[in-house]
């Protein structure tokens, strides 16, 4: 049936089209059809504490992998991807790495401090949270990044993917949030950095482990994004100013992120800069992001350093930033492409062709040329 073609014909289809048939059958189960819930208690259903019988709360395997899995697979996902961080990159691509990952981040905190400064940090203008600006505009593809590079860029262009793949999850979203004064004891970071780091330990330690785990890191994702999804309403997607926001996001991801890298590259003396631009989308994987920082509030609140009050802002905030940050997603896997053949045409016409590496500093150039004597006769 082509199934998988189908879906990867879609932008961000592994996370976008899971997510999203979770949330069409839990917007079913939400609305208490009587025929389905009436089949659902001939099977042996038990009803919830509102006296409703819904099939994604039948228990057992079913509803810990389809409903209630998705922060324990959003782990596993974080520790396969953390697997694949290769520590042994080149001084090209480390550099290259460093100056995106910096720089990225850099723009997703400044455009989303200015952006809850300037309206409001939870509800701000076109209903864009703090928390969505800077989850969608730090976490890119790594994916698209690596193809678009090793189609227009270099080798240290594609090596830099080792480097950038330390934005993956919610770690640099939580430590922009806790500089912003939200008050995450240690332990929420810890937690959510303790899956990356022991699985970056294990694929550096031993290329077996690291091969091993590489197939984690697309297998979980449709698993954890479906039962994000199985927690959400179809409707918030279809709403306006839902939809507008994440819009907006993308064209910010894009314009501004993508921007800032490009300059940060020209600031160190590198000539081409397809891997900027190849770099300026929204990761499919940033949409569990808020789900991950709404689970660290609560392990704030607990441990009494957030206020109940300010926890359950968080996890408010999760559905509708989680939708716009799928919106986002997208948006930037149709705009990324783009913009990376303009910049291509662009810097061709300058002289200046991507796939050639062109790190080779002047003093090495001149160490290496040889000097022409010219033959005069006496």
């Amino acid at each position: 049936m082509k199934i998988k073609k189908a879906i990867d014909k879609v932008p961000g289809g592994l996370m976008v089209v899971p997510l999203l048939a979770g949330a069409f059958l839990n917007t079913i189960d939400q609305l208490h059809i009587p025929f389905i819930m009436n089949m659902l208690k001939s099977l042996g259903v038990s009803a919830t504490d509102a006296g409703y019988y819904e099939f994604f709360k039948i228990g057992g395997f079913s509803q810990a992998l389809f409903k209630d899995g998705a922060l324990t697979l959003c782990a596993l996902f974080l520790f396969c991807a953390g697997s694949q961080m290769n520590l042994r990159v080149g001084g090209a691509a480390l550099k290259k790495g460093v100056i995106l990952t910096t720089s990225k981040y850099a723009a997703g905190v400044i455009v989303g401090i200015t952006w809850g400064l300037l309206s409001d940090p939870v509800n701000g203008f076109l209903g864009l949270s703090t928390l969505a600006i800077i989850a969608a505009m730090t976490n890119g593809n790594g994916g698209m990044f690596a193809a678009l590079t090793g189609q227009y860029g270099n080798r240290s262009d594609v090596g830099a993917t080792a480097v950038l793949s330390l934005n993956d999850g919610p770690f640099f979203t939580l430590m922009a949030l806790g500089m912003m004064g939200a008050n995450f004891p240690l332990i929420a970071f810890i937690a959510v950095l303790l899956p990356i780091m022991l699985g970056m330990l294990l694929g550096n330690l031993d290329g077996d482990i690291r091969e091993f785990l590489s197939a984690g890191e697309s297998l979980v994702i449709p698993f954890f994004a479906f039962a994000l999804g199985a927690g959400m309403n179809l409707s918030v997607f279809f709403n306006p100013e839902v939809l507008g926001a994440g819009v907006a996001l993308a064209l910010m991801t894009v314009i501004l992120s993508g921007g800032a890298m490009a300059l940060a590259f020209k600031i160190f003396r590198e000539k081409s800069v397809i891997a900027p631009w190849a770099e300026a989308s929204t990761a499919g994987n940033a949409v569990a992001t808020p789900a991950a920082i709404a689970a660290a509030a609560t392990v704030a609140a607990g441990s009494g350093l957030m206020s109940t009050a300010d926890a359950l802002v968080y996890q408010n905030l999760a559905t509708v930033a989680t939708a716009q940050i799928s919106i986002a997603a997208i948006s930037t896997s149709l705009l990324v492409p783009v913009a990376v053949i303009l910049a291509d045409k662009y810097q061709r016409r300058k002289g200046i062709d991507g796939r050639v590496e062109l790190a080779v500093s002047k003093e090495k150039k001149a160490k290496n040329s040889v000097p022409v004597v010219e033959d005069v006769q006496a």
